[in-house]
């Protein structure tokens, strides 16, 4: 057994505000001055939500994604687990040999390309099983989104990927051991956590403080994180193409030229005091994929619609997986007064 534990922040992921969250909850508690309900619309991470229990009561978390919201069941709740038997559990998985496992349909589809051949038995194997012990009722729900939350954050250190699952590297991949694990929980009973379209989680919530930040490319969350959501749904869909992606799902309007009068919408029907809205410059990159669907002047004329705006910006290099190129990057955050 290990007491080296996942923290929240150990994963990858694109547009994550792990180095800008001091600075967004700085100016958002001093701007706002409340410490009652704060929501996360867009939570991805969580980060933010994470911090934003240090000084809030209840904080509402939201994500599209199945794989996020998995994430946010394991960590959140205050539900009590039984820390010797899923430590024991653990153990069993670390001592796994890919040699002596069959092929599943984990290493058949990701094997030799997202991840090592033998590792991506041992991933099959362990979902596969996950999965019967949950049935069984060998293990509560908070067990279950503890293993395979953690079964995550150990499949990210091993990804022959950039970040993401658009592609996977074109090179022989480093055999390493599988080191599974186990997230470092964080149990904060204020925890609200749901898992819906924002513009319509927006007309059922309320509370004081709303912090957005959608996706603001054409880059699809679901698409990027595919492997996570067929992990965590394990339907085993058929999959196509050369990263291996099933049909669409969970695809977002904020990464079409939808993306004005959704935000607009979500904005205007917010039941909150305060809207505090993250933002950057990147509809300036030479890449077509990076490039903003609103731009900077949309935001604000959008948002000062709404009540009085005020505007913050931070330097910030961004997580970038390699094409992306441009000069002056900076963040942004609007801060409107309904």
């Amino acid at each position: 057994m290990t007491n080296d534990q996942f923290e929240l922040k150990s994963r990858r992921y694109i547009g994550n505000k792990a180095k800008l969250t001091d600075w967004i909850l700085t100016k958002i508690k001093a701007e706002t001055r409340t410490n009652d309900t704060f929501i996360d619309v867009f939570s991805g991470t969580s980060i933010v939500a994470c911090a934003a229990m240090q000084t809030y009561k209840k904080v509402i978390l939201n994500d599209i994604l199945h794989s996020n919201n998995l994430i946010y069941n394991a960590f959140y709740p205050t539900t009590p687990w039984d820390k010797v038997k899923v430590n024991q559990i653990v153990d069993k998985y670390n001592g796994l040999n890919g040699d002596n496992l069959p092929s599943n349909y984990f290493s058949k589809n990701f094997g030799g390309k997202f991840y090592d051949e033998n590792i991506s038995k041992i991933i099959g194997f362990i979902r596969e099983d996950l999965e019967l012990k949950k049935q069984s009722g060998e293990l509560s729900a908070r067990e279950y989104s503890i293993l395979l939350t953690s079964l995550i954050y150990t499949m990210d250190r091993l990804a022959n990927t950039v970040g993401h699952f658009d592609a996977y590297i074109k090179k022989n991949i480093q055999t390493k051991p599988l080191n599974f694990r186990l997230i470092k929980t964080l149990d904060f009973a204020g925890a609200d956590i749901h898992q819906e379209d924002a513009n319509q989680l927006a007309r059922k919530i309320q509370g004081e403080v709303a912090y957005i930040d959608p996706p603001y490319n054409s880059r699809q969350y679901s698409r990027f994180y595919h492997v996570y959501e067929n992990l965590v749904q394990w339907k085993k869909p058929k999959l196509f193409g050369v990263a291996l992606k099933p049909e669409p799902e969970n695809m977002s309007k904020y990464c079409t030229v939808k993306a004005r009068e959704t935000f607009k919408d979500l904005v205007e029907n917010l039941n909150v005091k305060y809207l505090a809205v993250s933002y950057n410059n990147t509809y300036k990159s030479k890449s077509k994929s990076s490039e903003n669907k609103i731009k900077y002047e949309e935001i604000v004329e959008i948002l000062e619609g709404i009540g009085e705006t005020k505007i913050f910006e931070q330097p910030h290099s961004f997580f970038n997986t390699g094409k992306t190129a441009f000069d002056d990057h900076k963040e942004f955050l609007f801060l409107t007064k309904k």
